[in-house]
């Protein structure tokens, strides 16, 4: 299983933010990483100062928002739509951005991607797939 440190996955997405400034090649994971990037122009200049940025803390207490991990969710939420891992997020999705359109629908799922992962670390139990999809299922019918 992939388990990048953050540092390897900041400097994924400053590598895909550079190319994509520089008209470099792209491989299929930087092309999808860089359609979530250009949908959030409020990061761009994060992505484009990686001395200042790289090890940056953000405090949600604070009330600030941490656009690596913001942008790391989106790339998660898409490669598990892709291969419907777990099994039925892909149909979930597309139900969801039915009722909400495509950008709110997957920060929707963001929010309860991070409720199941912060439920399993507190608990320390598993992913559950079920509580997961669950969540998904109630933000369509709100």
């Amino acid at each position: 299983m992939f388990n990048p440190t953050r540092e390897q996955s900041r400097t994924f997405l400053f590598d895909v933010w550079e190319k994509h400034r520089t008209s470099a090649a792209l491989s299929p994971l930087e092309a999808l990483a860089l359609s979530i990037v250009l949908e959030h122009p409020e990061y761009h200049a994060v992505l484009g100062d990686r001395d200042r940025y790289l090890d940056r803390e953000w405090k949600p207490e604070g009330g600030e928002t941490n656009p690596f991990l913001h942008l790391s969710l989106h790339l998660a939420i898409e490669e598990q739509r892709s291969i419907d891992q777990p099994p039925g997020i892909r149909a979930a999705i597309d139900a969801l951005e039915a009722r909400r359109g495509a950008h709110d629908a997957r920060h929707a799922v963001m929010d309860c991607l991070a409720e199941v992962i912060w439920q399993a670390q507190r608990h320390g139990t598993g992913f559950d797939n079920a509580v997961y999809l669950d969540c998904i299922a109630r933000k369509r019918d709100t």
